[in-house]
């Protein structure tokens, strides 16, 4: 499971997946900015590079879950920076339902099983047991800026695609970024930035069954439409 250097991009593409069970054993430092060199080629409008990584591992990531959970379970709102939309709704509330059934399944967590459905969003909250936990954010002056969330999706979106392309596994979550003092405080990150999303990693466990997911897509005739095409 992973990619390999091998890959076409259509092959790193079209095989990536988002896993959520990882093996215990460490990601290299020098693997990781290798990723992040080929992420950081990704479209930045007018160049203006607005993101930062923050890759955290070992007992900073350890203190980042345990005061994630801990909060989480005493009841404490979510605090998440990056701003929120509605709860789903429609067929986009559908799809979210879809995947959460696929995921279920493999798990054989069955709909009556609250401890195994907790078990589950707590996974979410503990960045699914990574070794790796990278935190996307960006500069505070450019909040408000459409062209800035836009620019740190695309380059989320190359960072999981070239960690899959040298056998890397992630997923994009908002769990882990939920309480956002706890994880500002352990990662070190500065006043003048904004967290939004975190990405988990490291290398898959083929044994895990959630990693057995492919999410579907929706066909190209109900995304796309053709205008002046003979």
């Amino acid at each position: 499971m992973g990619g390999n250097e091998e890959q076409t991009f259509a092959e790193v593409v079209l095989g990536r997946k988002s896993i959520r069970g990882y093996l215990d054993k460490p990601v290299p430092r020098d693997l990781i900015e290798e990723v992040l060199a080929l992420a950081m080629r990704s479209p930045s409008s007018m160049n203006t590079q607005p993101y930062h990584f923050h890759v955290i591992t070992g007992e900073p990531l350890d203190r980042i879950r345990k005061g994630n959970t801990e909060r989480i379970l005493a009841g404490e709102p979510d605090s998440r920076e990056f701003r929120r939309g509605e709860p789903f709704a429609g067929v986009h509330r559908e799809r979210q339902v879809e995947v959460a059934k696929q995921l279920f399944g493999e798990m054989g967590i069955e709909r009556d099983d609250k401890e195994g459905r907790q078990d589950w969003v707590l996974r979410g909250f503990r960045q699914f047991d990574a070794p790796v936990c990278v935190i996307v954010t960006y500069d505070k002056e450019l909040s408000g800026s459409d062209d800035t969330p836009f620019d740190c999706g695309a380059v989320t979106t190359a960072l999981v695609n070239a960690a899959w392309s040298r056998g890397l596994g992630c997923v994009i979550n908002s769990q882990g970024i939920m309480q956002s003092p706890v994880v500002r405080e352990h990662a070190g990150i500065p006043d003048d930035q904004v967290i939004m999303k975190a990405v988990a990693m490291g290398w898959p466990d083929p044994d895990f069954p959630a990693n057995r997911v492919y999410s579907n897509r929706k066909p190209i005739e109900d995304a796309a439409r053709f205008v002046g095409f003979e």
